[in-house]
């Protein structure tokens, strides 16, 4: 097993509205997605199945978590259904520029995400990133004692780090949602939080932990706040 090397850092990035901006197709199509699944697996009408939705959403961090833990319903199939999305690359928004930055980082990279493997590949595809990574962490490897365990689960991310070689201490999670780099911290990683698309998100989501903190603040958690992929270099190796 490869084992990082002394000194260099591991960058676990984050891919909706980190990589690419969600807020602005994915997430709405998203949302529209798993709303119609909720209407036709649990029999509720729209604004039930909505508010089924964001009430999971709100409580558990992840509407899969909700519908499996109360509703049993099956992790695989309810992904397969709410990210096909046929019309992929006409819903994708990214700054190619990007691309250069993090090609720029020293050290090993992955991308982290909550999202299925297939959707992950697709939209990192599209954007033209998937040679720059190592490889992808998704939510197929986020079983643990046959639970899945999404971001920001601690046990989970301590898992799918011993089960790479990598090094808490050598890890730095690149991130826009603020409990996942609160998680990652606990077991000493380094959080950077990515706010360039975070106003949208924060609306949308209504991201109770980034409305405390204000987007104008910092965390004492989070080891610095970017709104460009080109100032990760700085922030963490300068």
């Amino acid at each position: 097993m490869a084992r990082d090397a002394p000194g260099v850092a591991v960058w676990l990035f984050d891919m909706d509205n980190t990589l690419h901006d969600a807020s602005w197709r994915v997430f709405p199509m998203m949302n529209v997605e798993m709303t119609a699944y909720i209407e036709r697996h649990l029999g509720v009408d729209h604004a039930e199945a909505n508010r089924i939705r964001s009430h999971f959403w709100q409580r558990y961090g992840a509407t899969l978590l909700g519908l499996v833990h109360e509703h049993g319903v099956k992790a695989e199939h309810f992904l397969e259904a709410t990210h096909r999305f046929p019309q992929l690359p006409q819903m994708l928004r990214a700054d190619a520029n990007q691309r250069a930055a993090i090609r720029r980082l020293p050290g090993r990279k992955f991308v982290l995400t909550n999202a299925p493997r297939d959707y992950a590949l697709r939209v990192l595809r599209e954007l033209g990133l998937v040679k720059l990574f190592e490889g992808v962490i998704s939510i197929e490897d986020m079983h643990q004692f046959r639970r899945i365990r999404p971001k920001p689960d601690v046990r989970m991310l301590r898992h799918v780090l011993h089960s790479r070689g990598l090094r808490p201490t050598r890890c730095v999670l690149v991130e826009d949602t603020l409990q996942h780099i609160a998680a990652a911290r606990r077991i000493g990683m380094r959080g950077v939080w990515f706010t360039r698309y975070a106003h949208r998100a924060a609306r949308r989501h209504r991201d109770l932990a980034m409305e405390r903190s204000g987007l104008h603040g910092r965390p004492g958690y989070v080891r610095a706040k970017i709104a460009t992929l080109w100032q990760l270099h700085s922030s963490i190796l300068g």
